[in-house]
């Protein structure tokens, strides 16, 4: 049998299992499996990431700077975009279809162990996760960068001990597991703090704020805040991104370009270099500040797809994750940071169980009109309940309804091409958000690789300075 049709084979069989969405909250079957394993997640030290928004591009961000140093880096995010391979990378390059099938292979057995001996068998998430183990301990990898899948206590990335801990901003998602507040939800997020290891906290609401604190200190954690013992100092425009200094845990670092676009990403990026620091001091480094050209370096090679990510231009068409409302409102507030659309087209498809009414009223101010469609997921939501929602928040002349996605971008390109027609070249544009599997979805339709994101590499010199937009202006 071809690689190729053992790949679709094993994706099938991973599908076949209890889903991602369906979260049994327990370690219970995750650490017999790692037992059996060998315990592969303690091959190497580990940066363990949770928070409700900004994980997956604060893990990218880490993994670039860990590379830039010199380090061979295991890197395990969540969800994909368009394929599985996405979540395990090696050295920022996802599985190769062969790596990923011998992965399978190698942790199959052992989990069909841990299958027969519970009533409920282990998930998608949980095979997933046992597979990056054994991929990152077989490579060998440096270090492991852990995304979190829900929460952080229960995770089942939680058998691994983080010797430096992420907490990227909290807010409400995921109430079914978490509870309906900060406060619990900060509660679950704290268990990845592991008793000596060092806690990065990004800003936080007061009441999150202090349960972390709270719980570093009961486990004997050091913390470092954002805003306190490191942070943004100051951000401005550039061509393609946004030029920044940072001020570490070792140091001032300036003429940081960060090829993203939002304040919230200048924080994404503080708690990343925060992180390498903290995770150098650990490692037995010593206290001296990163070298500057390779802190420029890793930043300056970033890349995070499917977040404010811009597919084509003439018009404008960018795609964006954002699953709930404190997501959007950063979104919308990068937007309005970045761009300067005089018209914007949404196009928007989410899943039935989040707070669909509160990320379409984040979007309203930002948006002339919306086209509302569906996703490829079985919970994407029924697109003539999303229209009357939709319709309740924008009024029924800014909505429209299409019933495939590739339909929906198909009609908001089309008027934003008549807009431009009659404005300013570049003055209209088209976002295509509410879902990671949205923005998935609308990768596929719309990247030239068709979709996978490419493998990411450092450059071998450091980025040359980009120009701002006042320079340019």
């Amino acid at each position: 049998m071809d690689i190729d049709a053992r790949l679709r084979e094993v994706e099938g069989e991973l599908l076949a299992r209890r889903p991602e969405h369906s979260v049994d909250l327990a370690l219970d079957r995750m650490t017999e499996l790692v037992g059996l394993l060998g315990d592969p997640q303690r091959a190497c030290p580990v940066i363990h990431i949770t928070g409700t928004n900004g994980k997956t591009s604060t893990a990218r961000m880490t993994d670039a700077l860990l590379r830039s140093r010199g380090l061979r880096t295991g890197r395990f995010t969540s969800p994909h975009l368009v394929s599985f391979r996405e979540r395990i990378c090696i050295d920022g390059a996802p599985l190769t279809p062969e790596q990923f099938v011998a992965a399978y292979e190698d942790v199959i057995p052992y989990v069909t162990m841990v299958d027969t001996k519970h009533p409920v068998p282990m998930s998608f998430f949980e095979v997933l996760t046992g597979m990056a183990f054994a991929a990152f301990a077989d490579a060998p990898v440096d270090v492991m960068v852990l995304e979190v899948g829900v929460g952080g206590a229960l995770d089942c990335t939680n058998v691994a001990d983080g010797v430096v801990a992420v907490i990227t901003p909290i807010s409400i998602d995921h109430t079914r597991l978490l509870g309906n507040t900060v406060v619990e939800i900060a509660r679950e997020k704290a268990g990845i703090i592991k008793p000596g290891a060092v806690a990065v906290l990004a800003q936080q609401p007061l009441d999150a704020a202090e349960v972390l604190m709270r719980y570093a200190s009961e486990v004997g954690a050091a913390v470092a805040r954002e805003g306190i013992e490191f942070g943004v100092l100051g951000r401005e425009q550039a061509v393609g991104g946004q030029l920044l200094t940072l001020r570490g845990l070792r140091g001032v670092y300036e003429d940081i370009f960060l090829p993203l676009f939002g304040v919230y990403q200048a924080g994404n990026a503080a708690c990343a270099l925060a992180a390498v620091e903290a995770f150098a001091g650990v490692s037995g480094e010593g206290s001296a500040a990163l070298d500057p050209d390779v802190v420029r370096e890793g930043f300056g090679a970033v890349t995070s797809p499917g977040r404010l990510e811009i597919m084509r231009r003439s018009p404008t068409v960018l795609i964006d994750a954002a699953h709930n409302p404190a997501g959007m409102a950063a979104t919308v507030a990068a937007i309005e940071d970045a761009f300067t659309f005089t018209r914007l087209t949404g196009v928007f498809a989410a899943s039935g169980d989040k707070d669909v009414a509160g990320i379409l009223a984040e979007l309203e101010p930002l948006l002339s009109e919306i086209v509302v469609t569906r996703n490829s997921s079985d919970r994407s939501m029924d697109v003539a309940d999303l229209a009357e929602l939709a319709t309740e928040i924008f009024g029924e002349d800014r909505v429209s309804v299409a019933e495939r996605l590739d339909d929906a971008i198909e009609a908001a390109v089309a008027r934003t091409d008549e807009a431009t027609e009659d404005g300013i070249p570049g003055s209209a544009g088209v976002l295509i958000t509410g879902s990671v599997i949205t923005a998935g979805d609308a990768r596929m339709l719309l990247a030239p690789d068709g979709g996978m994101p490419p493998a990411e590499a450092p450059s071998a010199q450091p980025s040359r300075h980009p120009f701002t937009a006042a320079e340019l202006s």
